[in-house]
């Protein structure tokens, strides 16, 4: 639901002096989302919609499109021709020097640089420095409420059943001295989470031995795929209940196919599960003294736990990523590889940890989810936190 006070209210409390959401035939699906408009129903010409941080916000609208923002409140501006466009645009923006759009200077986080360059080159041509929404969107497509807060928690019970049901087919099999595809494996999970309401966008990872050395391993494509007894297996799943406005649940896990585990598993296992755990009590020592935490932080304090213990340059990925309808979702990731992540990690948000090691022979990560309520307290969902691999004796 779109509420302008609150956002306006944001505006004054980030020290915005207006927001100038675009769109052109849906290529900016974060304004759309925040501005409440149907990903389906997508317009055919450009409008701009401009929140000051105090007074009406104005709409620029197309002749023939002239509905597209009816829902809004503000004033109305029709243009036709190009030059009528810049006119109009020039005239709303007049009052201020800056402005926040869904750009990321030199394309340092491509998941909020939504407006092409043209467009932000055509707004600074009226003098006015454009600077990135990254908090804001934070705020108003990334921040959960209530009832997607309790669908997350929904899903999160069936993605760690989920677990249970794998590792018991594997260990089941394996005890008969029957060793079981990896698609097997992950057509149960599909199965499971059919059966309980849940969607995905993709199947999970199921991953013997090497290969779980690579992160995006797709299932079955190995050179061996048969998992058995003293083999290693990692399992990546995610999913959401399938109804409106439900949200992610992402967690990885790993499992030892014999009685005990070797040392040279539970040894890098040590390792992944301290940078994890790093990471998460940082961010709750952070959020319990009321200091302010970006992305980059959080992957630092977990790349740093993997590096000193020598593994460094086989974490080949951030710590983390956001969550929301999609797995990857619109808010800070824990980022200081792929990106130098400076959002802040917000109330209302929710994001993965999940470091990981990926050696020749084998691969860990360890997944968990993080959310930040309204109060600021910070949750970790995921059933209980896996502390050592799971054998399947």
């Amino acid at each position: 639901m779109f509420d302008l006070s609150q956002i306006q209210t944001a505006l004054a409390d980030q020290s915005v002096p207006g927001w100038l959401l675009y769109d052109f035939r849906g290529s900016n699906v974060l304004a759309r989302r925040v501005l409440n408009l149907s990903e389906t129903e997508v317009s055919s010409r450009r409008f701009f919609y401009y929140i000051p941080q105090q007074g009406e916000p104005v709409k620029l609208v197309h002749r023939i499109e002239q509905g597209v923002l009816d829902h809004l409140p503000g004033e109305k501006r029709v243009y036709l021709a190009w030059q009528e466009l810049e006119s109009h645009l020039e005239s709303m923006l007049s009052a201020i020097r800056q402005v926040a759009m869904e750009y990321a200077p030199r394309a340092s986080n491509p998941y909020i640089s939504r407006v092409d360059a043209g467009t932000i080159e055509l707004v600074r041509k009226f003098g006015i420095d454009v600077f990135s929404s990254g908090d804001l969107i934070q705020l108003f497509e990334a921040s959960w409420s209530a009832e997607e807060w309790q669908l997350h928690l929904e899903a999160e019970k069936q993605t760690t059943a989920a677990f249970d049901l794998a590792w018991d087919f594997i260990r089941s099999a394996a005890q008969s001295g029957i060793q079981v595809e990896e698609q097997a494996v992950c057509d149960l999970i599909m199965e499971h989470f059919a059966k309980n309401g849940l969607t995905t966008y993709h199947p999970p990872i199921v991953a013997v031995n090497e290969n779980s050395g690579n992160p995006h391993y797709e299932t079955g494509m190995g050179k061996q795929t048969l998992i058995g007894r003293n083999d290693f297996v990692l399992i990546d799943l995610w999913a959401k209940m399938d109804k409106p406005h439900g949200v992610y649940s992402d967690l990885t896990r790993v499992a030892y196919v014999g009685p005990s585990c070797p040392q040279q598993f539970t040894d890098v296992f040590n390792v992944v599960a301290a940078a994890r755990d790093k990471a998460i009590n940082e961010i709750k020592a952070h959020f319990a003294t009321g200091n302010p935490v970006q992305g980059w932080q959080v992957d630092r304090w977990a790349r740093d736990v993997i590096n000193d213990a020598g593994y460094g340059e086989y974490f080949i990925h951030r710590t983390g990523h956001s969550i929301g309808q999609e797995t990857h979702g619109n808010g800070a990731n824990m980022d200081d590889l792929e990106t130098h992540e400076e959002r802040h990690l917000l109330p209302g948000t929710c994001f993965s940890i999940e470091p990981g090691i990926y050696l020749p022979e084998f691969g860990i990560r360890s997944e968990v989810n993080v959310y930040i309520d309204h109060e600021n307290q910070v949750h970790v969902t995921g059933g209980p936190v896996q502390m050592a691999v799971e054998t399947l004796g």
